[in-house]
């Protein structure tokens, strides 16, 4: 079946319960652009080209990388690597995108590019069969490992909720500039996996979460003060059901989004129109806004739309 096709007919019998996957135009997804063409933009979203070419374009647009990385700086990548799956079926970030974002920190002068996550599946087969372990040593990346608890060190989260404290992964801790890479997909406890739902692969007591309201436990962690400099939504290939993990290439629909932003929540607000559906539908994005962790109100946002 074709794209088009698929857009059509999954409009009317929705990818999720209530949902579809939005087609068309990148201008029909998110509000109209703010006036004060000077200031800078605090979100991107890009469609129709490669990972690495939208990638390239949408960080010229936030102003280039090193905007957010300095000589000398040491950087961690956080992609979703947590599943031992091939790229084509989407349960992890596209490696393209992973290895053009090494290129661009050591290109500001990055003085490392640490990559890692704490994965679901036997994490050896994780980074190798995702595809991401050779693209960042390719790029000149250093994976390092997400599965010894001997990594993760306690912090308090006092603005928490239900997540008053967590053990967070070192790299997080001391590195100068943290990038968030999510890949947009469907996900059985949270309905969509993105910025937010990310970053439990930074924490080791993940269970915890799951027994204590998992939404409002991802919004409290916002409030950690290791936040990312920059998220990178890859919706590249888009996981639409069966998530987090998938079945097959049958539960993929290639969309070429990609939305990058400064703001967590507001990354996320914009990443919940890709699926036709309202960020106040995704339970922890409102949560997040009342802990004041970012804005999920598009409109007050001046956001660069870009078809390539």
């Amino acid at each position: 079946m074709k794209r088009r096709e698929f857009i059509l007919k999954s409009a009317g019998a929705g990818l999720l319960a209530g949902t579809s996957l939005a087609a068309g135009r990148i201008d029909k997804l998110l509000p109209n652009e703010p006036a004060n063409p000077g200031l800078p933009f605090d979100l991107v979203a890009v469609k129709g080209g490669s990972a690495a070419a939208m990638f390239d374009k949408a960080i010229a647009a936030m102003g280039g990388m090193s905007k957010f990385v300095k000589k000398n700086q040491t950087v961690v990548v956080k992609p979703n690597i947590g599943w031992d799956s091939s790229p084509e079926r989407a349960a992890n970030t596209n490696p393209e995108l992973v290895g053009r974002i090494i290129e661009h920190c050591l290109q500001a002068g990055a003085k490392s590019v640490y990559v890692f996550d704490h994965p679901v599946n036997e994490w050896t087969r994780c980074y190798k069969n995702s595809g991401i372990e050779f693209a960042v040593k390719k790029a000149g990346g250093i994976m390092v490992t997400g599965n010894s608890e001997g990594h993760y060190h306690s912090v308090q989260i006092p603005k928490g909720k239900n997540l008053k404290s967590a053990k967070v992964h070192e790299l997080i801790l001391e590195s100068d500039v943290f990038i968030n890479v999510p890949t947009l997909k469907t996900h059985g406890g949270t309905r969509l996996s993105i910025s937010m739902k990310n970053l439990m692969g930074v924490v080791w007591n993940r269970t915890f979460y799951h027994g204590n309201n998992l939404h409002q436990c991802i919004a409290d962690f916002t409030t950690f003060n290791k936040m990312p400099h920059l998220n990178v939504v890859d919706a590249f290939r888009v996981l639409k059901r069966n998530g987090p993990r998938g079945v097959s290439v049958a539960d993929v629909v290639e969309m070429k989004y990609q939305i990058i932003g400064t703001d967590i929540v507001a990354t996320d607000a914009a990443a919940t129109r890709v699926f036709g559906i309202e960020p106040d539908q995704l339970k922890h994005i409102p949560m997040a806004v009342s802990l004041g962790s970012g804005t999920s109100d598009l409109n007050s946002l001046r956001i660069s739309r870009i078809t390539m």
